[in-house]
């Protein structure tokens, strides 16, 4: 089997449940794909402080700068832009689970100076999905280097649009999207509309990445802390981010799909979202949307 390490930062509050309901789920959907994970939890966060008196202890810096991917579920701590500034973060991307089934993926660099490096990762994602992919920006350096990955990838579907007409196909036909890349300005806004007009806030998983080394993987929004401990935290986030962290993180993309696709059907069974029945019929769907194609991961 191919091992993969992951760094969990978990925190305090919601964060050991959205954890543990993330990690049962990748212990099995890895299990269906020939992946072997070894989980590396980490003090994180006031889980941290209790213990040593500093969020971001040197013991959990250390721990997460060797591993293949890093896994937050608590996107609100402060604690989580030190973890951004211990790694050479280039590009950023976020996909969106629609109401009406299937995912967006959204991608663009964190500073002008990485618009090559991200626009070249999000021509690589569309050719591992649906070979689709809307280009948004206007300055020269934007247009070059779109140009420059659209001479290279033939045989995508490549669109280069305005900001107005994306958001209007994000409210009127989400499904006609697949991947869009954007300026780093615009990357934020682009994620906040897909999410309003097509999906929800609790729907979106983000990853910071660098060119080379791991990125961080979390979910898009996190529940009050107050409902700790009761067993009703939604996982739907965090087991999209799982998902994500596969794809970009890990390079299973397959393995990816396979979880993503469980976590949509169980959302649109309208099932209710406590933490456990949610994640368990996740679980008990991952061989029924399995995906066998493992030769594509090394492609990509």
């Amino acid at each position: 089997m191919n091992t993969k390490t992951v760094a969990c930062l978990a925190g305090d509050g919601v964060g050991p449940e959205l954890m543990a309901a993330a990690t049962r789920a990748l212990e099995r959907v890895s299990k269906l794909h020939q992946l072997e994970l070894d989980d590396r939890h980490l003090p994180f966060a006031g889980e941290a402080v209790t213990r040593s008196g500093h969020p971001l202890p040197p013991a959990t810096r250390a721990g997460y700068r060797d591993v293949d991917a890093i896994l937050v579920a608590s996107p609100n701590e402060p604690a989580l832009d030190g973890v951004k500034a211990d790694l050479h973060l280039a590009w950023r991307v976020a996909r969106v689970q629609l109401r009406v089934g299937g995912d967006i993926v959204v991608v663009g660099p964190v500073g002008d100076w990485a618009n090559e490096i991200a626009i070249s990762r999000a021509f690589s994602c569309a050719g591992s999905r649906h070979g689709r992919i809307v280009c948004v920006g206007d300055s020269p350096g934007w247009c070059s280097a779109v140009a420059a990955q659209t001479a290279r990838w033939g045989g995508l579907e490549v669109e280069e649009v305005g900001l107005g007409d994306v958001l209007v196909r994000l409210r009127d036909e989400p499904r006609s999207l697949d991947v869009i890349v954007t300026e780093s300005h615009l990357v934020s806004a682009m994620v906040d509309a897909a999410a309003h007009y097509a999906g929800s806030p609790s729907s979106v998983a983000h990853a910071w990445l660098p060119d080379k080394g791991p990125g961080v993987f979390a979910p898009g929004t996190s529940e009050p802390d107050d409902v700790a401990g009761f067993g009703v935290v939604d996982p739907e986030g965090m087991l999209l981010t799982a998902s994500l962290m596969l794809a970009e993180g890990l390079k299973r993309r397959s393995a990816s799909r396979t979880l993503e696709r469980a976590v949509g059907e169980v959302a649109r069974r309208r099932l209710p979202h406590d933490t456990r029945s949610f994640t368990d019929a996740v679980i008990e769907l991952l061989p029924q949307t399995r995906t066998d194609v493992e030769h594509f991961d090394e492609v990509a």
